[in-house]
């Protein structure tokens, strides 16, 4: 086959003329161009987001969650949940390289990767759906992906199970971009702080401020808070609900002495938790929205119309490194890395 554009723009059917992940349907036929990867797909790791509605609209029975899943990837020729916008990823075996990255890539056929893209963007074939895990946003599947050449990948590690590994690389960019953003004697404020990529982040919080900083977890249910007090790098660990933003804002200032917080890490999988994060971080102070219920149009506005100047930063899922720092998070915590393996691990 001849070869494609590298970002993946000759398989966009409609519209034409936009990126992958913008288009509404791709073409996942499962012939490879000459410079793409052809994966062998063993599981999906939904978005947050994404699978939190995916399991409302179908009232948490697995076979209706498989229907959903399937009439998304038949519609679009990807996993692109139209009500969240958001994908997930996946992990799989390389089953076949094109001739033009033969000599680019260090892949081979037999490989055990992750892709670090988008599931919307990613060309998806699902045959068979095995299981579904509404605990860990997991699903087995037998399917086949197609990776671009720009598209990004980590090797499984030999040293944890496949299904840890892609919890943590699923979410790999919150604890890299906490690790860049929280400077020594910061106060950090995690909401969220219960989920899959707030412990990592409470984890690179506390490192990163160190003794002279301060880190607030904030969770809803109690299971979360439980978690996040269990690992101990949280100096206040606050229940809260985070579509209330004047109640959060209040919380934080008695925990802060009315100061609020340095940097707030937003790692909530609702919509509404924008003003949250934004009347509980201090003027100057920054924003990290890693959420995908996040609306950024909400944020901007919400912000403009409290006259509060704090910097918002959209969630990039990608910083140089994300991978290496995710993974590398589970390797110095014990504590961390116990408590994955019980929720994720199988």
């Amino acid at each position: 086959m001849p070869t494609g554009c590298k970002y993946g723009t000759h398989r966009v059917i409609e519209p034409a003329g936009v990126m992958p992940q913008a288009a509404w349907k791709i073409d996942n036929t499962m012939e490879i161009r000459d410079n793409e990867i052809l994966i062998s797909v063993h599981t999906l790791n939904i978005d947050a987001a994404s699978f939190t509605q995916i399991k409302k609209e179908a009232e948490y029975d697995d076979a209706r969650i498989g229907q959903i899943m399937l009439g998304i990837v038949s519609n679009r020729g990807k996993h692109h949940n139209p009500v969240t916008g958001s994908g997930g990823m996946l992990i799989g075996i390389v089953e076949q390289v094109g001739s033009e990255l033969a000599g680019k890539t260090d892949l081979a056929p037999g490989d055990r990767i992750a892709t670090l893209v988008s599931l919307s963007l990613t060309p998806l074939v699902i045959d068979k759906i095995l299981k579904v895990h509404q605990d860990t946003d997991q699903v087995d599947i037998e399917g086949h992906a197609i990776l671009f050449e720009s598209g990004i990948y980590a090797k499984l590690p030999d040293d944890m199970p496949d299904s840890l590994s892609l919890a943590v690389l699923d979410v790999a960019g919150a604890p890299a971009q906490t690790a860049k953003l929280v400077k020594p004697g910061d106060t950090v404020l995690i909401i969220g702080a219960g989920g899959k990529s707030g412990l990592l982040c409470l984890y690179e919080a506390r490192k990163r401020a160190g003794v002279t900083g301060k880190v607030i977890a904030m969770a809803h249910s109690a299971a979360s808070r439980a978690r996040a007090e269990s690992l101990g790098y949280a100096d206040v660990v606050l229940a809260g609900d985070a579509a209330r933003p004047l109640e959060i804002m209040r919380m934080i200032e008695e925990a802060t002495g009315g100061s609020l917080a340095d940097v707030t890490i937003n790692c909530v999988n609702i919509p509404g938790t924008e003003m949250s994060s934004i009347l509980s971080t201090k003027e100057g102070g920054l924003v990290y929205f890693f959420s995908m219920a996040t609306s950024f149009t909400a944020a901007a506005l919400g912000a403009e119309g409290v006259g509060h100047d704090v910097t918002m930063l959209i969630g990039n899922g990608y910083t140089r490194g994300h991978a290496q720092i995710a993974l590398e998070t589970l390797r110095e915590s014990p504590k961390l890395r116990k408590l994955f393996e019980e929720l994720y691990a199988r």
